[in-house]
């Protein structure tokens, strides 16, 4: 725990993909919440957070990526989410996360079902 986070856009086709590294907590996620405004204000329609799996996610971390999806439906863009380890794809599973959001393995998987 307390690795800065990190947080890198590309865009891969029409797919904005948000590459984050580090901890992901209600402390240091503003910068995901802010680059999620920026893509939203540039009119990105596809967003894809890729997960390093060292990534480390806390209940805060967890709220801030439901504020996300939420705002993401409201303005019509779908999310994916992938390389989580197997213990936050379950946690994101029991906190139901996954309704509203697909969750994917890998990278590649994510891009092809957009």
């Amino acid at each position: 725990m307390n690795k800065e986070l990190q947080l890198e856009i590309t865009t891969k086709g029409e797919v904005a993909v948000g590459s984050i590294k580090g901890d992901l907590t209600a402390v240091n996620g503003g910068s995901i919440e802010e680059a999620y405004r920026g893509m939203t204000r540039e009119g990105v329609r596809k967003i894809l957070f890729l997960f390093s799996k060292e990534c480390y996610i806390n209940s805060g971390g967890i709220a801030i990526l439901i504020g996300i999806a939420s705002a993401s439906r409201k303005n019509g863009q779908a999310i994916r989410i992938a390389g989580l380890s197997d213990h936050f794809r379950k946690i994101f599973h029991m906190m139901g996360l996954t309704k509203y959001v697909a969750i994917f393995p890998t990278e590649e998987e994510a891009l092809k079902d957009f």
